[in-house]
């Protein structure tokens, strides 16, 4: 973490929520994770380009390795956030209910959604038995 990063992150740290939360509620925006998303390709919101015909930044897809880091940021903050409370579930339902799916690259929320359902359905276990599955056959069309 840089500094611009780690100072709100130790300043509004409340244990059960992000950070970032708070600094918004408090500020109205978060610098630090403005700072964050721009620089880490596992967040779609890093994502998004001018498209050319329409000239408004839109998201486009992510690559696949980002994908799979994203996954694994959420399930790791729904396990820190929710502690003993933690089920397979928590990922799939925060992303259903924080409505990413509609400021996402479409093929890139679909490919979430089908992992972190597979998550919910299944656990842990087969989620990453099929994510080392398609991480094969990503790195294959490189």
């Amino acid at each position: 973490y840089s500094p611009a990063e780690f100072i709100p992150g130790a300043k509004y740290y409340q244990g059960t929520r992000s950070p970032i939360d708070k600094d918004r509620e408090l500020h109205g925006y978060s610098l630090a994770w403005m700072h964050h998303k721009g620089r880490n390709k596992h967040h779609f919101e890093y994502w998004t380009d001018i498209n050319p015909e329409t000239k408004r930044y839109e998201p486009v897809e992510m690559p696949f390795n980002y994908v799979v880091e994203m996954f694994c940021d959420r399930v790791a903050a729904c396990k820190i956030y929710r502690g003993a409370d933690y089920c397979d579930g928590d990922a799939l339902n925060y992303f259903l209910k924080n409505r990413a799916r509609d400021t996402m690259n479409e093929n890139t929320a679909s490919i979430l959604e089908k992992l972190l359902r597979l998550l919910a359905e299944k656990g842990e276990d087969e989620a990453f038995r099929e994510i080392r599955l398609l991480m094969g056959e990503f790195r294959k069309t490189r």
